[in-house]
């Protein structure tokens, strides 16, 4: 397909950081976005976690239009009710005592390794400023957060970064022990990493790392920004593990689109933070506070979040027959309404490849991590749609295999095989 002349116009007016050209979209409406000739897409990306409840929500519009015209900003000069009826939410369900609301997740883990480095040099050790992390942890891109992502290629163009920061092996606590020490202020874990490749922290090595912190007087932050909020089937993702952060941040789906993120502060961090230490123009603005509310309300609901556990059976269940059934998958691994297709060995420098051939058949999924295919649907999918979406992955590996066939024979009978490289235009363009 020739893009159109908008969408080639991209690459010349927006900041050269993504991949040109794109999918533009146009509009949605539910787990559905149409592009901007017109064809539909079962969205099982929910613009990478964001769009918890799917698009084109009216009550969230309606509750946005009335609040930007009673009120839409403020600055943090003054307070504003609808930020404070978000924060007695946060508190009332978590663990929390205080709430920082940031613009993103990058900001609130920003927000929570200082507000850790505050608080763990309370006790009059003034090098406690180390944070430990988490290879294959992604947790923002601003120097801060940057320097707690593992990713090599995020990090080696901006160096150096922030100093102080070890990594240790994810869900391996022996290794966790060996970088741990009185200079760590902090411990920052994804409880499921995401862009790492969708992969789920066991209940071991998060019991361990609380009693390292401990042992330590280190402070333990969870990244909540993708798997928190509903994802993981709990309203937040610690429940499900039954074990206590002191931080904890949210972000992506908070307000249902718009730019919305939050720390959750922890008995042992609250005292420690004064006036002056952190701050931001846009932090808790009435508008976006408004609709996180009307969000939080509903996915807070038993019987949402009952539905969320339901549709992540299907979607699993489904998910591993396509692995069964296909040369090209390795498994299923995820949590919640956060899974993943793992590509065998052979595939895993395919994946835009599987990217295409999906969005071709109608649907929008990502990667993540090396060899993930990442499936991040509305919370509130239909049955009907996880069908679908499966069945068009289904489709799509078989089509995928009966190509590497004809290629095959191809090549054994002496004719020039066809490239699918990752390096094509077409998994360029959709690579995530």
């Amino acid at each position: 397909m020739t893009p159109s002349p908008m969408v080639l116009e991209e690459s010349q007016l927006l900041a050269g950081v993504f991949q040109y050209p794109r999918l533009v979209l146009a509009r949605g409406a539910g787990s559905w976005v149409w592009d901007t000739a017109g064809r539909k897409y079962l969205d099982f990306t929910a613009g990478l976690a964001v769009a918890a409840l799917g698009h084109g929500r009216q009550d969230l519009a309606d509750v946005l239009r009335d609040q930007f015209a009673t009120l839409g900003h403020t600055s943090n000069l003054y307070g504003n009710l609808p930020s404070l009826e978000l924060a007695q939410r946060l508190v009332k369900s978590s663990f929390a005592t205080r709430i920082w609301y940031a613009n993103s997740g990058t900001e609130a883990n920003e927000a929570a390794l200082k507000f850790a480095r505050v608080a763990a040099r309370a006790n009059g050790n003034s090098r406690q400023s180390g944070i430990l992390a988490f290879k294959g942890g992604f947790h923002g891109r601003t120097m801060g957060a940057l320097s707690a992502t593992y990713h090599p290629s995020y990090r080696k163009p901006f160096a150096p970064l922030v100093p102080g920061v070890r990594f240790a092996a994810f869900n391996d606590l022996d290794s966790a022990r060996r970088q741990m020490s009185k200079d760590i202020a902090a411990v920052i874990v994804e409880p499921v990493q995401g862009e790492g490749g969708v992969v789920p922290a066991t209940p071991e090595f998060l019991r361990g790392l609380r009693r390292l912190c401990d042992d330590h007087g280190a402070l333990l932050v969870f990244d909540e920004v993708q798997c928190g909020l509903g994802r993981a089937g709990t309203l937040y993702a610690y429940q499900a593990y039954d074990v206590v952060p002191d931080l904890l941040t949210l972000a992506k789906p908070l307000a249902g689109g718009l730019p919305l993120g939050a720390v959750l502060i922890g008995p042992r961090v609250a005292p420690h933070l004064k006036p002056g230490q952190h701050g931001s123009t846009f932090s808790g603005g009435p508008a976006v506070c408004a609709v996180a509310v009307k969000v939080f309300d509903i996915v807070s609901e038993p019987g949402f979040l009952t539905a969320v556990q339901a549709r992540t059976q299907q979607l699993r269940a489904g998910l591993e027959a396509v692995a069964a059934r296909s040369t090209a998958l390795r498994g299923v691994r995820g949590m919640g309404l956060l899974q993943a297709l793992v590509l065998a060995p052979a595939w895993k420098k395919r994946g835009g490849e599987v990217l295409a051939a999906a969005r071709e058949r109608g649907l929008l999924v990502t990667r993540a991590g090396e060899d993930a295919i990442r499936l991040l649907p509305p919370l509130n999918c239909t049955a009907d749609e996880v069908t679908e979406a499966v069945s068009i992955l289904r489709a799509t590996f078989d089509a995928l295999a009966s190509r590497r066939s004809a290629r095959a024979a191809a090549q054994v009978g002496g004719a020039p095989a066809a490239s699918h490289s990752d390096s094509s235009p077409a998994s360029a363009a959709v690579r995530s």
